[in-house]
């Protein structure tokens, strides 16, 4: 048996509006918010200086809200004010390293695409039947930050599986 010793915690996704962002990923995904939103500065406070620590000198100020997905998962949305967040010109750099999407589980692809759409997000591509049973699709949020939907688990698309159809 695996002893899995790391649950999945959360995510960091940089908007340039956290008010429009926090709209879109509640009626998108039905997240929650759970706290903020709150503006931080960089300062002698202790969350100031923790923020100084993690993003360095150059950072002044941002705001951050707090949501959370049906299983409990994290999502910190991120609206840098000083530096100013800026949308990536080439938001889709898969070759270079680092988190280039994160996945939620839908019950209806089709749904969600429409969900997307409606609300400012964008479809990347259609949707793939990458095992039987087992569908993808690939958006975008407002911001163009890059997510993708699986129609079943995260276990159900690979375990068991020797390599892709």
């Amino acid at each position: 048996m695996i002893n899995y010793r790391y649950p999945f915690n959360h995510v960091g996704v940089s908007v340039t509006d956290l008010e429009k962002a926090i709209d879109f990923y509640r009626k998108v995904f039905g997240l929650r918010l759970i706290m903020g939103p709150e503006g931080i500065k960089a300062d002698d406070t202790g969350i100031g200086e923790l923020c100084i620590d993690i993003f360095g000198s150059r950072m002044k100020h941002f705001r951050i809200a707090h949501m959370t997905t049906a299983d409990g998962v994290g999502i910190e949305l991120f609206e840098f004010k000083d530096p100013a967040a800026e949308r990536r010109e080439n938001n889709f750099e898969y070759w270079k390293t680092g988190i280039f999407h994160m996945a939620f589980t839908s019950s209806n692809l089709e749904e969600s695409m429409k969900k997307v759409e409606k609300n400012g997000g964008k479809v990347r591509s259609k949707i793939w039947e990458v095992f039987p049973g087992c569908r993808l699709l690939y958006c975008e949020d407002p911001f163009g930050n890059i997510f993708e939907f699986y129609d079943c688990t995260y276990a159900e698309m690979y375990a068991n599986r020797e390599k892709y159809s």
